[in-house]
């Protein structure tokens, strides 16, 4: 591999020059885009490799199965690949994989990954259930009551729990927070249902992820790359947008700062980002900006992988100053928009028509960006990027499950814990009220035949006493 002008920098590829990705400047995130088909998956994977070798831990989402390969090493029986790397001016490639944990929401495919409801939190939860605006105001007031009455939202049948016991006790919490609508709660418990049909279950639970797990290193001094199993999960798109983007909320909300330093913690690849953006409320856009802009200063950087730009909002594609944009087919008036969007975000150069060149692309080229070491993009280039040195493609079962075996994660998250939570609360305050009732409930559970004679004999003197009074008075009146 050509030699970096500095030590920590990655080659990224070929232009009129070699362009290297200074890690000094990796935490100040990017994109990479292009249409299926283009290079996309190859160009994250020439990073991740980069940065792995820098020591600098990576988590990416492998939604096709392919990615799994960068685990091995590369072949030299591989011509496309030697072909490209020679035209780099690379002879003698050394072909090398990574140190990986492999992660799976549903255990599968690597080691089950989990969160719990509580720091799930009411956005993420409403939007991966689809609520509307009603039915979110009852939800935030599901979180603050559990929270007040000391009930943890570990899993599901948690919610579910408290859910009904808001329900069946709506008139007890009117007063505090407000009119509680059971049509409200009985849409959101069906959301759950439908939620849990699609492997929800497995995504709530305990032992819920370390984020220490996300940032090893091996004793070589390798990052190891996280690879999240995403090609099930990808069936349910909101549940998938919003458990990546409450990871990289816990990632912010959870390591300290460091400004900006000599390279990043980690390097977190979001695939299929438009999925986080797409229909998405207002709320939780503001929060996406915020922790795209801030977490830079946990010294996370976050790169964006789509087909098309315009995925992205412009206040988000603006914080992203390293990118790759591969080929974007223009046959409609949408791709249109998007090669000019392309095309208008580019530090221009004076001998490159960004706009049509980004149509002719061929697959593994690409116009590229890099930030300098002052943070200023430089002018983009079109560049024949280079391969990953690690196998590109799946692996095989047998392999895989050989490489989970023996993974230090695996022990540590394979089996699910139940501890007490709020489903097991409200059960044992249900069987306790039970045996033990109220005063005023058990004083009626007592009135026997015996004591409802007594009660009728005396309803009979009160109403004697009555009526001698009554005539009293009108007695005195005729006398005067």
């Amino acid at each position: 591999m050509p030699v970096s002008p500095m030590v920590d920098s990655i080659f990224v590829g070929k232009g009129k020059h070699p362009l290297y990705l200074l890690t000094k400047m990796a935490n100040r995130h990017g994109l990479i885009a292009g249409a299926t088909g283009t290079g996309k998956t190859v160009s994250l994977q020439t990073l991740a490799q980069g940065f792995s070798q820098l020591g600098v831990p990576v988590f990416t989402v492998d939604v096709k199965g392919d990615l799994a390969g960068i685990s091995q090493p590369g072949s030299s029986s591989n011509v496309k690949v030697l072909e490209r790397l020679k035209e780099l001016g690379i002879d003698h490639p050394k072909f090398a994989g990574c140190p990986v944990f492999f992660w799976d929401i549903f255990g599968t495919e690597g080691s089950p990954i989990r969160a719990t409801l509580h720091s799930m939190g009411p956005l993420l939860l409403g939007r991966m259930l689809s609520l509307n605006e009603v039915q979110m105001g009852v939800l935030n007031l599901v979180f603050k009551i559990s929270e007040a009455e000391q009930l943890p939202l570990i899993d599901l049948k948690d919610m579910q729990a408290v859910l009904k016991y808001i329900g069946d006790n709506a008139h007890k919490f009117t007063t505090q927070y407000g009119f509680i609508s059971t049509a409200s709660i009985g849409g959101i418990q069906r959301a759950l249902t439908e939620l849990q049909q699609q492997g929800g279950e497995n995504l709530f639970g305990e032992p819920a992820l370390n984020l220490d797990s996300l940032l090893q290193v091996n004793s070589e001094g390798q990052g190891y790359v996280n690879i999240l199993a995403a090609d099930t999960l990808m069936q349910s798109p909101k549940m998938y947008a919003m458990f990546l983007f409450w990871l990289l909320s816990e990632l912010y909300d959870h390591l300290p700062e460091i400004g900006d330093p000599d390279k990043p913690k980690l390097v977190f690849f979001f695939d299929e980002a438009h999925l986080l953006f797409t229909d998405a409320p207002k709320a939780l856009l503001d929060k996406i900006e915020l922790v795209v802009r801030l977490i830079r200063s946990k010294g996370v950087g976050v790169y964006f992988v789509t087909q098309n730009p315009i995925d992205i909002p412009n206040n988000v594609l603006g914080q992203l100053g390293n990118r790759i944009q591969h080929a974007i087919r223009a046959f409609t008036p949408r791709d249109q928009k998007a090669v000019k969007a392309a095309a208008e975000t580019f530090r221009s150069s004076p001998d490159l028509k960004v706009a049509e060149v980004i149509t002719q692309l061929g697959v593994g080229e690409a116009l590229v960006s890099l930030l300098d070491e002052r943070g200023i993009p430089t002018p983009v280039e079109k560049t024949l990027i280079c391969p990953p040195l690690s196998q590109v493609g799946a692996i095989t079962p047998e392999l895989r499950k050989a490489i989970i075996q023996r993974s230090l994660t695996h022990s540590q998250y394979e089996k699910k814990v139940d501890r007490e939570s709020a489903a097991d609360i409200l059960q044992a305050r249900t069987e306790e009220a039970s045996k033990n009732p109220p005063n005023h409930v058990r004083g009626r559970q007592q009135s026997g035949p015996v004591t409802q004679v007594f009660k009728g004999a005396w309803a009979v003197i009160n109403s004697r006493i009555v009526r001698d009074i009554v005539k009293s008075v009108l007695d005195s009146f005729k006398r005067r």
